[in-house]
């Protein structure tokens, strides 16, 4: 990594560290995915990231759960079956990243498909879905 890459990307660091009050209040000290507590959580930007930090596309996550989505081919699957309670998040992005991920496992897990027949998206949501996939 350059050092301007390495610069860029300790300067996006500080700017996301400075919505970490308002996401620990959010989220309560529990993975906004999963919903594990008394583990490490850390800022995630969601899909697709824009150009300057914007709250309302963080999430605080436990490491288990950026892993999954950060490398989906290594993707533990049966973790996410908490997910039935995420798709009615009242924080989008993490609905968002829950239909995400259930479309990314519904061709080979069966209540993944069954997770996204009850799910509900607005159309701003459902733009956001379509604007993220994983691979």
């Amino acid at each position: 990594m350059s050092k301007k890459s390495q610069t860029k990307k300790q300067e996006r660091l500080q700017q996301l560290s400075l919505f970490g009050k308002d996401l620990v209040r959010r989220c309560a000290a529990h993975c906004e995915l999963c919903n594990a507590s008394s583990v490490p959580l850390s800022v995630f930007e969601i899909e697709p990231v824009p150009n300057e930090p914007v709250l309302e596309h963080c999430l605080m996550i436990c490491e288990l759960c950026e892993q999954n989505v950060v490398k989906p081919k290594r993707m533990q699957a049966n973790h996410w079956r908490c997910l039935s309670n995420t798709i009615w998040s009242e924080v989008r992005a993490a609905k968002v990243t829950a239909i995400v991920i259930l479309t990314y496992l519904a061709d080979r897990e069966p209540w993944a498909q069954e997770y996204l027949e009850q799910a509900y998206l607005d159309d701003e949501e459902q733009a956001w879905v379509d604007e993220w996939q994983l691979k």
